[in-house]
């Protein structure tokens, strides 16, 4: 995407050259008429610059006055030099309108080799409000992200955004396909209708048994069939903003906590989920020999079980499991220290 941005840089700037160039161009050759006529033939300056435009022009209008044979070989050298200076122009609009579109074409193709080599990414079909709002979160995260927009006018708001997007119908095989949904490992479907999500929905569990489906619903109605088509959480906006507004307004203190909490500021505290993988250190051992809270100024919320199971306020003697994920609460850097070392081998 930075080669791309680059090139089109690069390729903005040749053309505002080759434009001034035109312009100066133009400039001196009107001038070398109207001083050759005003020269040659002794007329005065608007005569001169009357006969150098229709001239230049090649428009075919009655000369002002009677030209001599001397001005007539001048009259010639102009009308050839019109003549170079609009194929000049041509050229250089046939220029610009090729080097655009291969521009295009060659960024397009940049961007679809990139989209085949991702692996385990996020698909996000739809880039309205809400899903707009969702890429962003998720980019914060990691760039291995792909998004879907039928919408012509989001189409620049994609590129404004720096998104790796393709464009088209989400619940066309061929482009979930090209999106990677067969190695993708997590599938929004943020679509403006219901029925639209659904059908995605069954889509794309066709062509992906084991992706992981976050779907969006407009009304609590269509919950359960989205569920049906195959989705593993379904989650309506409008419920959500109506608990937050109420938590806004019943519970301001806890409201306020959450925010800060969620939130993506690298000095603010934040609440994360770290995976605990066979291979860590830390598993097999009690909260209270860990030494997750001295080291790493941590405070862990939950645990939850590879079963399933949410253990809240863990005791502190509760056992580190393999394949338990970790909830704790703390500051990014400390977040990110502590992820390190659970899991080494991660990047």
């Amino acid at each position: 995407m930075i080669f791309i941005l680059k090139a089109g840089i690069y390729t903005a700037m040749n053309r505002m050259k080759q434009i001034i160039r035109a312009i100066i161009i133009s400039i001196v050759i009107f001038l070398i008429g109207v001083t050759g006529y005003m020269v040659i033939e002794k007329w005065n300056f608007l005569d001169s610059a009357y006969m150098t435009a229709i001239t230049l022009t090649t428009v075919g209008l009655m000369e002002v006055h009677e030209i001599s044979p001397t001005g007539r070989i001048f009259t010639i050298f102009m009308i050839f030099a019109g003549a170079g200076y609009f194929l000049y122009i041509a050229g250089v609009i046939i220029q610009s309108i090729v080097e655009g579109e291969l521009q295009t074409l060659l960024g397009r193709r940049r961007l679809d080799k990139k989209i085949n080599k991702l692996k385990n990414h996020y698909i996000v079909c739809g880039y309205g409000r809400i899903g707009r709002v969702l890429c962003h979160l998720i980019k914060e995260e990691t760039n291995d992200l792909v998004v879907i927009e039928n919408d012509d006018a989001l189409v620049g708001v994609l590129e404004k955004d720096k998104m790796d997007y393709l464009h088209g119908d989400a619940s066309d095989e061929e482009l979930l396909v090209k999106a990677g949904i067969q190695t993708a490992s997590f599938l929004v479907t943020a679509l403006g209708t219901d029925i639209a999500n659904v059908f995605l929905v069954l889509t794309a569990r066709q062509l992906n048994a084991d992706i992981y489906i976050m779907a969006r619903a407009s009304s609590p109605d269509v919950r359960g069939k989205l569920m049906a088509a195959g989705a593993n959480m379904v989650e309506s906006p409008y419920d959500t903003g109506a608990v937050s507004m109420g938590l806004k307004l019943l519970r301001p203190s806890v409201s306020n906590f959450l925010d800060i909490a969620l939130s993506r500021k690298v000095e603010a505290i934040q609440i994360e989920e770290i995976f605990v993988p066979k291979s860590s250190r830390y598993t097999h051992v009690a909260l209270k020999d860990s030494g997750i809270r001295q080291d790493f100024n941590l405070i862990i919320i939950s645990i939850k079980k590879s079963s399933g199971e949410m253990l809240f306020n863990p005791h502190f003697e509760t056992l580190i499991e393999p394949l338990d994920t970790v909830i704790v609460m703390g500051k990014m850097p400390d977040l990110r220290s502590f992820a390190k070392a659970i899991n080494p081998e991660q990047e």
